[in-house]
């Protein structure tokens, strides 16, 4: 059975960092397509990065230059750094890891930014 757990979420000021793990267990990390995902109150789901089984990024233009995702697969985990964050940022944060047809989600992690 395929899990995903997140962690790495909690509260911090405008401007601080977090930075964001994303653990698999029971299928082989290095052949999916992994991404991060954040929900915030009353919004849809968006895509905040994804990052290829080869290793190219792509990221929302909300978050460019502030986060970085990458992955190893020596340890089946997935990261994102987030760095100067503000209070848009706030929201639960998901990951999603997909192969052919086949994907996964986390359980979400909350991701809290006072101003």
């Amino acid at each position: 059975q395929v899990q995903l757990v997140e962690s790495g979420g909690g509260l911090v000021q405008s401007g601080g960092s977090l930075r964001l793990s994303c653990a698999m267990s029971g299928s082989a990390f290095s052949i999916y397509v992994v991404s991060w995902y954040r929900q915030a109150p009353g919004k849809q789901r968006e895509l905040v990065a994804v990052i290829t089984t080869d290793g190219n990024t792509n990221y929302a233009d909300s978050v460019k230059g502030r986060f970085t995702i990458s992955r190893d697969n020596a340890k089946n985990t997935a990261y994102l750094q987030m760095n100067s964050l503000t209070p848009e940022d706030t929201a639960v944060y998901y990951c999603n890891a997909r192969f052919i047809g086949r994907q996964y989600w986390g359980q979400g992690t909350q991701v809290t930014v006072s101003s």
